[in-house]
Parts: C-alpha cells; structure tokens; sequence
C-alpha cells in the first residue's frame, strides 16, 4: 500500500512520518495541494491519502472533491483528513467533499493506525472486486470484456501516436480430445498453464485475455505484424516445450496462432482485425496445427490491357 501525505506543517508532517516509518510503510510526502493533485493523477497512484484541510495551492476540501472525480475512471484512492476542527458539522463537511474518514489533530498514533488498517482492508476490497469483476476466473488472464476494451484502447492510441498494432488469436491444439480423455479437471489444469506460460513472455505493457473456451487474444502494441509473427512463434515453441503435467498424464500441449496488424490492414478497424487473425488462425490449423499465420497484405492484379 502506497500512501500520499499532503501536509504544510513541518511538525505536523515529521508526527506523521515518524509513524509511517515506524510500521514500514511506503510513502510520499508533499506540501501543497497543486503539487498533490499533479501526483493523484498518476497513471499509479497512491493508493491512500492522509490530506490536511487547509493547504497552500489547492485546499484539502476542493483536493478530496478532485480525488472523487479519478474514481469515475475506476480508480479509488482511499481519503482520510486532517484537521485541528473536531465539530461535528466540521465533520460531516469533510464526509460531503468525499473523504472516507476524519482524523483530528494532533494526531494520536493509535488512532492514526486504525484509521490506516481499516483503509487497508477496504483498498484491498475494492482490488479484489476489480480484479474479478475484469479477469477470468480459470486462467487469471483478462476476461472478454475487458481485453476488447484493452484492444480498442490500443488500437486508438496507435492511431493518435501513428504507431502500429498488432493482435494474436491463438486456439489450443485438440483441447477437446484432453476434456474427453481425461477430463475437465485437467483441461482446467491445461488452461491455467498454458495462461501462465503466454503472460510470462509477454512485455509489461502487452494485453492477454481469454477470448473464449480455448482461445486466447493478445494485443501487442508498436507491433508490426512481422514482429508480431515472431514474437507469437517464440511464444508457440514455449507452450510446446513441455508438457503440462495433470493429476493423470502429462499432456503434451500446441498453439495455433493467427497474427493481425494495423501496418497490413490500415484501418486498423477492431472488427476487421479480429476477422482477419481469426482467418489467419484456421489456416493455421487447417495446415497442420502447432504453427502460426499472419495475415500479408493483399496483393491487386493489374489489370490487362
């Protein structure tokens, strides 16, 4: 857990400090509202803010009203203030402006660490339930909805930045036949390692989902659909290095990988993409299995005279 504490006052600050320091807790401090909210909207956030009420820059009442309106993109930062007043209309104002707790100064130490541990556990809460309600359950990888909004996101950064993007359908080889022969249980086991093998050779900033049963869709950003073909069959020859070892067998496991990108297609149209690596991945299949296509570019006749 990340902590941000906004605070003008040296003493003030160094009592706070000193306890975070003490419990081994990572944090930032700073010391002026404008300055906090340039830090609140990090692409990594913190993920709790001890804020003060009155700061230099921005206020700590209009600062938590801001933090609210980082939460309609999904991210919530836990927000507890500061504040020598200790009515209860004080109180209740700070609540309004959207702070999730209240802590009166000075600041008792015992109190400051409940109103931390309680944050902690409604954070992790609330990562829980984003992380299930965007990831699939079996393989830990992005769920459908979510690694076609990631591919939509991509593909609409790239055409802003004029960067290529490329995407890989990948099918496991006869997935059926290991449901029939030796159940659901280790074609579960199949999914999972196969899931894991795919992520772990993927950059930090590329997309992988479940796209459907035994398919997969990776979105590979400032990928030409070269690199991207490459890059798919070295992760290919990964899958196949070893077989997935089940409660029953070790299953020998294959992709079939069919690879898209905006540099060949030019629009660069999601429906489009997708069409076309799924094209790409039959033929992939239909010669032979364990082996990846990527779709070329169409070649126009001339006409003849």
């Amino acid at each position: 857990m990340r902590i941000l504490v906004v605070e003008d006052s040296k003493l003030d600050q160094h009592r706070v400090t000193a306890c975070l320091k003490e419990w081994h807790l990572e944090f930032t401090t700073v010391g002026d509202g404008a300055e906090a909210w340039s830090l609140l909207q990090n692409p990594t956030p913190p993920d709790l803010v001890l804020l003060d009420w009155m700061l230099p820059g921005i206020e700590g009442l209009e600062l938590c009203r801001k933090i609210r309106t980082l939460g309609v993109n999904g991210t919530y930062i836990y927000t507890v203030m500061l504040t020598a007043r200790s009515k209860k209309a004080d109180l209740l104002t700070a609540m309004a402006a959207g702070a999730d707790d209240y802590l009166t100064k000075p600041v008792d130490t015992s109190e400051l660490r409940a109103k931390i541990l309680v944050g902690k556990r409604i954070i992790e809460l609330q990562q829980s339930l984003k992380f299930a309600a965007t990831h699939d359950f079996l393989t830990r990888l992005l769920n459908r909805a979510e690694i076609m909004a990631g591919l939509r996101r991509e593909l609409s950064r790239g055409e802003r930045q004029n960067k290529p993007v490329a995407l890989v359908l990948a099918d496991i080889d006869h997935f059926k036949q290991i449901n029939d022969s030796l159940g659901h249980a280790a074609g579960d086991l199949v999914l999972k390692e196969v899931a894991s093998r795919l992520q772990s050779d993927l950059r930090a900033y590329d997309l992988a989902g479940r796209y459907g049963g035994e398919e997969f869709l990776l979105v590979l950003p400032g990928c030409t659909s070269a690199v991207a073909g490459r890059r798919a069959d070295e992760i290919r020859g990964l899958i196949a290095k070893d077989a997935v070892i089940t409660t029953f067998a070790q299953v020998p496991v294959t992709l079939s990988m069919g690879v898209a990108g905006t540099d060949v297609l030019g629009n660069g149209r999601l429906e489009d993409l997708l069409q076309r690596a799924d094209e790409a991945l039959y033929r992939a299949k239909l010669s032979g299995r364990n082996r990846v296509d990527i779709v070329a570019p169409k070649i126009v006749a001339a006409s003849s005279r």
